[in-house]
């Protein structure tokens, strides 16, 4: 494999992988893009050489090249665009019903988050009871802790507000 090609290589995969992390689902499409493009060039390079046409006949099979690299990029190209056409049309939907295409956090992520950063490691002599009662005030407040860290938006779909247009 050619110096050019390791660094087409590098730069399409590094890219692609920077994008994939981050909120938008755009970004998330182009980066799934360039990355399939990054594994295709890897596979075409890692190839070798070309050759003749692999047709079986009466010559040396030697100086034939390997046809299998090049099904294997068809088949990447085909998962990557079906792959892409997927994440575009996630992105256009939650462009039409949220007016953005950035990924929110879960409200249950936030609050487990929250959660164990409000918990501190117990003492060694700390009495059950004790963690008990902590146990079930974390339960009956879970609750108003969903909401507060939800805010007063209504969940869609819930009846409790202004519903989404079908």
């Amino acid at each position: 494999m050619s110096l050019v090609l390791a660094l087409v290589v590098g730069v399409l995969c590094a890219s692609g992988v920077v994008l994939l992390l981050e909120r938008s689902l755009t970004r998330v499409m182009l980066g799934v893009a360039l990355l399939g493009n990054g594994i295709n060039v890897l596979i075409l390079a890692m190839g070798g050489k070309a050759g003749r046409a692999p047709i079986i006949g009466g010559s040396d099979a030697r100086p034939m090249s390997d046809p299998l690299p090049q099904v294997l990029i068809l088949t990447s190209i085909v998962i990557t665009f079906a792959l892409t056409a997927f994440v575009l049309a996630l992105a256009y939907r939650s462009w039409q019903l949220q007016g953005s295409d950035e990924v929110q956090d879960d409200i249950d992520d936030r609050l487990v988050a929250a959660r164990r950063a409000a918990e501190e490691p117990s003492d060694a002599g700390a009495d059950a009871e004790a963690e008990a009662e902590a146990d079930a005030a974390a339960a009956a407040g879970e609750t108003a802790e969903r909401d507060a860290i939800a805010g007063d938006e209504p969940a869609p779909g819930t009846g409790t507000g202004a519903e989404l247009p079908r």
